[in-house]
Parts: C-alpha cells; structure tokens; sequence
C-alpha cells in the first residue's frame, strides 16, 4: 500500500507505491494484441466513473468518446484508511488520494495532436469534469491533470490516454508559482502572469501561437528545446470554470503538431497547472490557469540532478521563430 513520506532537508514530498512495479509495458516486445483501452475492452478496466458517450449508450459497454476508470495501478487510492506519523525528523502518511486513467479516443490512436479538434473538446470536458468533482472534497487539496505520450515521456500504454491525480498536498511546483505570484499581487496589486502575457506579447519574440482567447509562448527560461506553455489571455485562475474549449482544442492541436515537426519526435509530457482547491480570494486574484508542453528531450543528468538548475541547448527566441514558422504564424495575425 503506497504512503507518502516527506524528506526533513528539502520537504520535499515522496510517494512511495510499490503497486505501480505492476503496471502493464505496451511499448516494443511483447506488446499486447488486446489493448485494454481500445472500445470492446471495457471489461478489462475498472468500472468507468465518467465517459462521455454517444446517446442510448450504457456504462462499460461500447459506445463512448471519452472514457474514465481508476487507475488499476494507482500512486494513490481513496479508500484506505487513513494515517500519519511523525518519528523525530521523519513524517509520513498514507496514500491517500485520487488516481484516474482518461482514455482520450475509443480508437487505438497514439499522438494527441492527430485527434480530431472536437474530440480534443471533450478530452477538455473531461478534464474540466474530474477537476471539478473533487473540488468540494475537504481532505483533497489539489488536482492535477498530466499526460505522458510515448515511452520517452513515461508512458507505459501506447493508446492516447491522460492521467488526473488529486492529492491532500499541493506540489511544489505549483507552491512555487503560488508564491511569486501572491507576492507580485501584493507589490503591485495585479497578476504576474497577465502582466508578463502583456509584455511578451508586445515584444513578440517568444510568442508561438495566438488565437481569440488563447496565447502559446516559449518561456523566458525555457527548460527545455520547444517547451511551450498556454495560457488564456485574460485573467482567469481556474480550469474549473472554462468554457472556450474549442478555441483551446485549436491551440492545443496546432501547438502540439509544431513542436513534434520541429522536435523531430512525438513523445511529450504536459501538464495542467490550475488554483488549488479550496484556494483564497487572493490567490484567485493573482494566479493564471496554464497547460505546460515538455517535448521529451534527455533532459536530468548528474549536473542537473545535484545543482536543480536546468541546461537548455535551444535559446527560447530561436524555439519561438522555428514553432512560428512550422505554424505559419506571424506578427499581427
């Protein structure tokens, strides 16, 4: 059963789960001829917790777009009883949380980006659904969508899929942004993220992709070559509350499509990083919902890993000028 223990010199949060060894390796020899998510497969998942489906359709029968199941092999499991402890320096406590497959088409597809664009709204629905249901629970404090697509990016099962994970602790990732932005909003009493969107997209230099309600960007201290990150160009903190998912499908699709010509491959993470649950006025205020786009470039090796500092080999400008000229997209459009 997995736990989580936090480290005493960092704080840093670990979960460990052993269940996750179990966990099924589609890629390369010995790949399976029954893909358990493709439709007809329903039986060999959990029981389905959310689908979205073509009407006169029945739960775990053929019939759905979009299909959500717990993870057979979760990091965290809700229904187990929960505990904590504290031994001198060490603190720990159970796994308790939420850990969800979102199987993203019925058909065995692999890329994301070759999705038809209304399929990628309900994909969209769907997140914004799973965020949603567990925003009221108490004793969940954050909620998190991500997807690795191909084996260099994590993924174990080649079928387009994301994942969403609620968790009683808030990543430290997300703290981070939190932190600066409050601070920001309490120097300048305005949102960091809407006052550096204005200012990138003045210069223009880093901007990829604009559309009516969205805008993509390499960030200034890019982590990686063609990481890209969208946002929404007005203020808006939370993903619970969008609606203009057709527009953001568009984005998302033609984003997605250039960094894999310019990247030379189609393995990616990426990443939703929306207000925590249960967040303050404050923090409504001064935080900016965000997709992060990762291409799966070789990206932790010992500098990385003893410093925390990353080494980007692509100046972020050069990115932009390539992902804008895969997309056709220039200045004033």
């Amino acid at each position: 059963m997995s736990e989580w223990r936090k480290d005493p010199f960092t704080e840093r949060w670990t979960i460990v789960a052993p269940e996750r060894a179990g966990r099924p390796y589609e890629f390369g020899e010995g790949e399976e001829t029954r893909c358990p998510f493709c439709e007809g497969m329903e039986t060999l998942t959990p029981p389905e917790v959310f689908s979205i489906r073509r009407d006169g359709t029945m739960e775990n029968q053929p019939g759905w777009f979009v299909r959500v199941f717990p993870n057979k092999y979760p990091a965290l499991q809700r229904d187990i009883p929960f505990w904590s402890m504290e031994d001198g320096f060490h603190r720990a406590m159970s796994g308790f949380g939420v850990h969800e497959v979102i199987v993203e088409t019925p058909h065995h597809a692999v890329d994301f980006s070759e999705l038809p664009e209304e399929q990628i709204v309900r994909v969209l629905t769907a997140y914004r659904e799973r965020l949603r249901h567990f925003a009221g629970e108490r004793e969940l404090r954050y909620g998190l969508i991500f997807k690795n697509q191909g084996v260099e990016a994590g993924a174990s099962m080649s079928h387009a899929h994301s994942q969403f994970v609620a968790t009683p602790v808030i990543p430290q990732a997300v703290c981070a942004e939190l932190q600066s932005a409050k601070a920001f909003y309490s120097q300048r009493g305005k949102c960091l993220f809407c006052t550096l969107l204005e200012q990138e997209r003045k210069k223009f230099a880093r901007i990829v992709f604009e559309s009516e309600h969205f805008v993509a960007l390499v960030p200034y201290a890019a982590r990686l070559p063609f990481e890209v990150v969208v946002f929404p160009v007005h203020h808006s903190a939370t993903f619970l509350e969008e609606t203009r998912l057709e527009d953001l499908a568009q984005t998302l699709r033609r984003v997605l499509q250039s960094v894999r010509e310019c990247s030379g491959g189609s393995a990616f993470n990426f990443v939703l990083h929306s207000v925590p649950y249960h967040a303050q006025s404050e923090e409504h205020r001064s935080y900016h919902w965000h997709f992060e786009i990762l291409p799966s470039f070789p990206r932790m090796a010992g500098f990385e890993w003893g410093s925390g500092f990353s080494i980007n080999v692509l100046p972020p400008e050069e990115a932009a000028s390539r992902l804008r000229l895969c997309l056709g997209f220039q200045e004033g459009e």
